[in-house]
């Protein structure tokens, strides 16, 4: 029988991702199928404290064991940026392709390229907290690449890898990526 958990989200993309890594042995309900049609803002400065915010939120307000994430994808030669603004960093409507535009103009002329992505998740079970995190480290590419996954996956090529994660496709993706690699805490902290 699958175990049945809140993944404190609304995008799609982040959801079947997330199941997939997850495998068959569990349901993952996103917000709208518990009917949390609210949006959670994440006013927060911190990756940590953005997923903290929503996991509790629905943890209190729904009753749910639940888990939340943030994604933050970290430029050296941006000083972190976009980092806890990474979805906002063009503005406000999350436009990944303008995010894109901004980004690569921002690292127009500089030569170090290295980035890295990476995911805080906050899981709530019972009265247990937990943060758990997965890194991947890579660099952002002169131009955009690749048609499959969402958000920076264009433009972002992860380490001991020649082409982005929207080359790669989402099986090489969801096995090398942050989120992976937080997930698989994850299902370890389920006792998956």
């Amino acid at each position: 029988m699958k175990k049945t958990i809140v993944f404190a989200t609304n995008n799609p993309h982040k959801a079947k991702e997330v199941e997939q890594i997850l495998g068959g042995g569990y349901e993952v309900k996103t917000l709208r199928d518990i009917d949390c049609l609210e949006d959670i803002e994440e006013t927060e400065d911190s990756l940590e404290g953005n997923a903290l915010l929503k996991a509790r939120y629905v943890k209190e307000k729904y009753g749910y064991d639940c888990f939340s994430e943030d994604t933050g994808l970290e430029v050296e030669a941006l000083d972190g940026a976009p980092g806890v603004h990474t979805a906002r960093y063009a503005s406000e409507s999350r436009d990944p392709d303008a995010n894109i535009a901004l980004l690569l103009k921002n690292l127009e002329g500089k030569p170090h390229r290295r980035a890295r992505f990476r995911t805080i998740i906050a899981l709530l079970t019972g009265d247990r907290e937990l943060l758990l995190e997965g890194i991947c480290e890579g660099a952002i590419a002169r131009e955009k690449s690749g048609t499959s996954g969402f958000g920076y996956d264009p433009v972002f090529v992860p380490e001991g890898y020649d082409r982005t994660f929207a080359e790669l496709g989402d099986e090489v993706k969801n096995r090398i990526s942050h989120r992976a690699k937080a997930t698989e805490k994850l299902v370890a902290a389920l006792g998956g």
